[in-house]
Formats: C-alpha cells, structure tokens, sequence
C-alpha cells in the first residue's frame, strides 16, 4: 500500500515538474526579415574597361555599391551591347529578373525603351545622353559643353603649334555638345587658334580614331581631345607621339598616358545614380531629366599634376575663373539652335 501511494506521490511530482517547465518555455520572437537587396542593372554599347563613357558610369555604380554596401545593393552588368535588338533582349530580360533599376547607357537606347518599358510599370529604367522620358523613365544629360568650353580655353592659351584638334565619334548628344563647346573654348582662350573637328561616324572606331588623330597632328595639332570609347585609340597615338597632349572627357585618362594627357573633364555618375534611387525610394520611378554639371558636382575638371609645368599659370587661372562663372551663372555655355 505504501508503495502504491509513494508511486502516485512519485507521478504527480513528475507532472507538475512537467508543467512548471513548459510554463516557462518562451515563444521564439519572430526574424525580423531581411532587407531585399536594391537590383540595378546596367547596359553597355562597348566594355566595362573601355577608359571612357561605359567605364566611367561601371565605376559610378561600385561607388554607390560600396557607399551603400554589397548587401544591401546588387548590380549586374551587360556590355558589348552596341545592337539595339539585342540590347533590347538584355533590358527586358532584366526586367523580367525583377531588377529595380535599369540603365541603358548610351543615347541609341532610346527607341528600345520606348517598346519595352510599358510593359513594366514598376521597374525604374534610365538613359542618356537623352531627352524624353515617361513615367518609369529618367533620361540623364550631361553638359558636355561646360568642360568642353575649360578644356577648350586650356587648349587654346597652351598650344605651341595654335591648332587643336577634335577627334569625334558621331555628329550627336553629348559628343555635339562637347565639340561645340572646346571649340567656343578655344576662340575664348585665343581666337588666333585654329580649331579642327571631324567624325569617324562611330563611337567604337578606335582604329579610325587613332588614325585620324595622326592626322591631325601631321596637320599641326599639338593638342588633342574626343569622346566616346573610340577615344582610347586617338589618345593612344598621342602618346605614341613627342610634344602632343590630349584633353579627356567622360573620366580622367592619365592613367594611360601621364606624360600626355594635361586635364580631363570627369563626370560624377555616383551622384546621379544616387539621386534616382532617392527618387525611386520616394516613388517617383522616372518622369524627368537629370543634368550632369558644375554647379552641383556632378562634373568635375581635374587636372594631371605631373605635367602641372606643361599649362601656364595665366591659363589656369583664367579657366578656373571661368569655371566660377559657370557655376554661378554669369557664364552660360550655349549650344546652337536646331
């Protein structure tokens, strides 16, 4: 009898002791979910490294990325894409990926966009140099013009030879406006000096670029510049040749040749691919057209310090006051009417 009622004792000690615990016993809280990662997408007329306008927006993108941190921001890129159908492939792909943000870097874009991004109302796309835009769409416009006119001023008070050449790619966007630009640069800075303009008819004719530059030196130009990713082959026959300097645009090109090239006009696409995902965070998918310039940073001239000697103080000076006058206002660079 003892035994049977000790068992009991025995049991009911073991339940509450069971109980007692599982009373304790705390719901798990809730992970907070994780943050989806930003997907921005970018797509390129010629290469990642192409020493110009793809690389210098590729470099703007890892800016952004490590400002904001790789897991919190994903990009992929496309490049080698100059064909519009099978850009076009590539940008509807990515959309269908769920990418947030689109860039199609380069102006030919344009047509593509227009068929592809209505069937995707709350993706982001972005191009430029441009100049339409639709609700889901920003087209960005760098002011080549405004570095054209300093290089241009830089041009004119250094040449030896007073002949500056211009190596351009096609006669359109931001290419036209940069042109224009060094060339009213020029008659600022010395209206003796000689301006010569011609076009390969492409932007990625790197071979006809340089050899086009060779013959403008063979002319008499001492001083060189040009945009594009075709620029690389004009600059690189400058540097193959003594006493010729080139004047960069799109990124700082020193790198390649630092004996050669004098001063670069370097535009900041962090900052405008910065400004988008603002908007986007905002709820404004597109809809407007984002300037690249001096007033607000987005375009910088920099100068390559090695061959500081090579520029005389009275150009600097007055292209730096100049540059102030942009940024201000008293100094519009205009383009020709249409």
């Amino acid at each position: 009898m003892k035994k049977k009622v000790l068992a009991v004792l025995m049991a009911a000690l073991i339940l509450l002791a069971v109980s007692g615990c599982g009373s304790k016993t705390e719901t798990p809280a809730a992970e907070t979910p994780k943050a989806e990662k930003l997907k921005i997408a970018l797509v390129l007329p010629a290469t990642v490294d192409d020493l110009a306008w793809g690389q210098s927006m590729v470099e703007g993108l890892k800016a952004v990325q490590k400002t904001m941190g790789e897991d919190k921001v994903e990009v992929s890129i496309s490049e080698k894409l100059g064909n519009a159908v099978e850009a076009g492939s590539a940008i509807r792909q990515y959309a269908t990926q769920g990418y947030d943000i689109i860039l199609a870097h380069g102006s030919q874009y344009q047509s593509v966009l227009t068929e592809i991004t209505k069937d995707f109302p709350e993706t982001t796309f972005a191009y430029g140099t441009g100049f339409e835009t639709q609700a889901n769409v920003f087209a960005y416009d760098p002011q080549a013009q405004e570095g054209g006119y300093l290089l241009g001023m830089l041009a004119a008070m250094t040449s030896k030879s007073g002949i500056v050449g211009i190596v351009g790619p096609v006669e359109s966007g931001d290419a036209v406006k940069y042109n224009y630009g060094v060339e009213q640069g020029v008659l600022k800075g010395n209206a003796d000096v000689k301006t010569r303009t011609a076009y390969t008819g492409s932007f990625n004719d790197i071979v006809g670029a340089g050899n086009m530059a060779k013959t403008q030196m063979a002319a008499g130009a001492d001083i060189l510049t040009g945009s594009s990713q075709q620029a690389v082959g004009a600059l690189r026959a400058v540097a193959e040749t003594e006493g010729k300097y080139w004047l960069s645009t799109d990124m700082d090109q020193s790198a390649i040749a630092p004996e050669h090239v004098l001063a670069a006009q370097v535009y900041n696409w962090e900052k405008i691919v910065t400004k988008i995902i603002e908007l986007r965070k905002k709820g404004t998918l597109g809809g407007q057209v984002l300037t690249l310039g001096f007033a607000d940073g987005t375009i910088d001239l920099v100068y390559n310090e090695k061959l500081a000697d090579k520029i005389p103080a009275e150009a600097k000076t007055a292209v730096e006051q100049a540059k102030q006058d942009i940024i201000s206002g008293k100094l519009k660079v205009e383009l020709p009417k249409k």
